[in-house]
């Protein structure tokens, strides 16, 4: 089994905004494969499915961002994953709207999400990075990433979630490297 981890915050008032898009990643998922992640399991929306053959649990921790790590390590704890099988989506402020960086393993790059993950679990999993643009200058960074895609970067964020079941796919089907091959930078 495999335990694909949508980064974010609960609630309708964080909806749509920056530090969301790993939600809308896991959305995206559960639309191409019409399911509804809604069944609450350790601080977490989960559902099963099946992907490229692999039994997977979709899963957006309820934790709140900086805590994500307490729901992962608990779902992979009950599921008895190894660390090599969890896949985390999540932004980055460091890269411009729409770009998309796959890592096999590595650092939390500054997000706290993914920090507070490798804190419960260690950093050797693979993670999916949606740039959400960088912060304006003279702008809070919390403020930012809780604000929500301006009109003009909107459909370009949302042309690179678009391809996250064929990421994923990919994922499965030929492993990380050929989706860091086939993915980033684009």
């Amino acid at each position: 089994m495999y335990i694909i981890v949508g980064l974010g915050n609960p609630g309708t008032q964080y909806s749509n905004t920056h530090h969301n898009a790993g939600f809308m990643a896991a959305d995206a998922l559960e639309r191409e494969y019409k399911v509804k992640i809604n069944k609450l399991k350790f601080k977490a929306l989960t559902m099963k499915v099946t992907i490229a053959g692999e039994e997977c649990l979709l899963a957006k921790p309820q934790t709140y961002m900086n805590l994500s790590g307490e729901a992962v390590q608990a779902l992979m704890t009950w599921y008895k994953v190894k660390v090599d099988h969890l896949l985390v989506f999540s932004d980055d402020i460091n890269l411009d709207v729409g770009r998309i960086r796959c890592r096999k393993d590595g650092s939390h790059g500054g997000q706290n999400g993914l920090r507070n993950i490798i804190e419960h679990v260690g950093d050797k999993f693979p993670r999916i990075r949606f740039g959400v643009g960088k912060c304006p200058p003279k702008f809070d960074l919390s403020n930012w990433v809780l604000a929500k895609f301006s009109p003009e970067d909107r459909p370009v964020f949302e042309e690179a979630i678009a391809k996250v079941p064929a990421l994923v796919e990919c994922y499965f089907k030929l492993g990380i490297e050929k989706c860091m091959e086939r993915y980033n930078g684009k």
